[in-house]
């Protein structure tokens, strides 16, 4: 491995340590963002399951927005993934942003899963 990804391995391990460290048993939503989409699910860490997923590959999602890499197609997944998740009875989660900063698509889509009902 490199430097940058040693790095940002280490910056994504930091954060789920404070995850961790916070002590609650709620699902985690962890984020994904790549150069052409952004993904997030649902995690139950003490199952290791994926409890609910939303992207900006999704048919419905991908004919709402002009592209899977701005700022609407991440408040597009937030409110997706928020709807899905008050339909399995999730309420309460803890945001994981991995070795993202909480800014742009990462921040647009916990915004818009917010106004979906989640709490964090």
């Amino acid at each position: 491995m490199g430097r940058i990804t040693d790095r940002i391995n280490r910056r994504t391990a930091r954060v789920r340590r404070a995850l961790r460290a916070g002590g609650s048993r709620r699902p985690r939503l962890s984020v994904f963002r790549s150069s052409k989409h952004i993904y997030a699910q649902v995690i139950d860490d003490a199952k290791g399951e994926t409890l609910v997923a939303a992207s900006s590959i999704e048919k419905d999602v991908r004919g709402s927005v002009k592209t899977g890499a701005n700022v609407e197609a991440a408040k597009a997944v937030g409110r997706k993934l928020a709807e899905r998740a008050q339909a399995k009875g999730v309420k309460q989660v803890v945001f994981d942003r991995g070795s993202y900063l909480y800014h742009g698509r990462v921040k647009a889509l916990a915004d818009a899963a917010r106004e979906g009902g989640l709490k964090f």
